[in-house]
């Protein structure tokens, strides 16, 4: 996907649309995760569709819930949803930084000799 060590780097329109797809791959991965959540409030805690995202957005934000929850299912599913929101933060994140970490580090080495 990216290119090797003894490689030239990209040229900066390259890097724009790796950019692009990797803005995309992630909002794509975030409108996910919160459709997920939105649905899973809806059904375990009965909150309205609005309320449902409201949650959904604040606890995939790291900002914590805003609705109270009545029972074990809505707990449960709030408390899972917040575990998989961390992992959906992090991977954002890797997927968003990834081609910009990939450029300075080739950057660095485009130069070196090969070591054998």
């Amino acid at each position: 996907m990216y290119e090797t060590k003894g490689q030239k780097l990209v040229n900066r329109r390259r890097f724009a649309r790796r950019m692009l797809k990797a803005t995309f791959t992630s909002l794509l991965l975030a409108a996910v995760a919160l459709a997920m959540g939105t649905v899973g409030y809806h059904q375990f805690a009965g909150f309205a569709w609005d309320d449902s995202f409201l949650n959904a957005s604040m606890i995939l934000t790291g900002m914590g819930p805003v609705g109270t929850l009545n029972n074990t299912s809505a707990k449960l599913f709030a408390s899972f949803y917040a575990l998989f929101s961390g992992l959906i933060f992090l991977s954002l994140m890797v997927t968003l930084l990834t081609p910009v970490i990939h450029r300075v580090l080739h950057a660095f080495h485009i130069d070196q000799p090969e070591m054998k």
